[in-house]
């Protein structure tokens, strides 16, 4: 490729929902950068911050009592922050995530703790879970937002199927207010002993972009001497009544809602907006 075409391959805006050219979850050096920060209890890079996720599970084990909401559907559940809570608090919990690493640490850590999670290496797009199995879903740390449109109805059909009559699936999303104070830039480093993208010598190209209606766009391009990798993070961002329509054409009802998964009263001005489903 020659210089320019690769420059201008960096430069170019990429349209709407483009998916990245190179694996993310499944890269081995990219899912071990991942998995360090999944496991730093002072950082909101992977996972919510420890704190945060201590108070998030306690109030979601009294929203929702595991005497009565037995069995727990955690999707994107990483190396098992969430579930080994859930599992302390009595509920029967399935874990399922796409990367390897994360869900090998996960059942290592269950081991050890003597903690009874399944979890499931698998893209839970493209995978059905067993019907009507589960009385309770968690998509935490807004993951349903970083889909496109057509991946979220998967989730919402595939979750409703899992359910049973009467369950709950708990989400979270970015809010307008996010995609209002979300900062456009674009920066350049050069990296010779390698970084979070890439274990080796390269230069990063990162952008922050605002696309309408209220999408955002976190992209890194990693240029090393034989390859050009593009990473493109999306993140759509509701207000509660697109988030109510949304979910309602699948047949859900919003039964509540919060500024976030620890049961902060909702506002407008939260970045975050968590919504409790219920199937019908």
């Amino acid at each position: 490729m020659k210089f320019y075409d690769r420059l201008a391959e960096i430069l170019r805006l990429p349209p709407l929902y483009k998916r990245s050219s190179a694996p993310f979850w499944e890269d081995d050096h990219i899912s071990a950068q991942m998995l360090k920060a999944h496991l730093d209890p002072a950082s909101d890079g992977a996972s919510r911050n420890a704190d945060f996720i201590d108070r998030s599970a306690r109030w979601i084990s009294t929203l929702l009592p595991s005497q009565t909401y037995v069995n727990l559907l955690d999707l994107g559940c990483g190396p098992g922050l969430y579930a080994e809570r859930f599992a302390r608090c009595g509920y029967d919990v399935t874990g399922v995530d796409i990367s390897e690493r994360s869900i090998n640490h996960a059942v290592r850590s269950a081991q050890e703790k003597g903690l009874p999670v399944r979890y499931f290496c698998r893209n839970y797009l493209s995978s059905e879970f067993e019907k009507q199995a589960f009385d309770f879903a968690a998509m935490v740390y807004c993951d349903y937002g970083a889909l496109t449109p057509r991946e979220r109805q998967i989730v919402l059909k595939n979750v409703f199927a899992a359910l049973k009559n009467g369950g709950k699936f708990l989400l979270d999303v970015f809010s307008p207010f996010f995609w209002e104070k979300f900062t456009e830039s674009r920066t350049w480093e050069v990296c010779p002993h390698g970084g979070f993208w890439n274990e080796r010598e390269h230069v990063l190209w990162q952008g922050r972009y605002r696309y309408a209606p209220r999408v955002t766009l976190e992209r890194a391009v990693v240029l090393t001497a034989d390859a050009l990798c593009e990473y493109n993070i999306w993140n759509t961002c509701f207000s509660r009544d697109d988030l109510t329509e949304e979910v309602q054409r699948a047949g859900f009802s919003v039964c509540g809602a919060w500024s976030d998964v620890a049961g902060t009263p909702y506002a407008d001005d939260s970045p975050t907006i968590a919504v409790l489903l219920e199937k019908e």
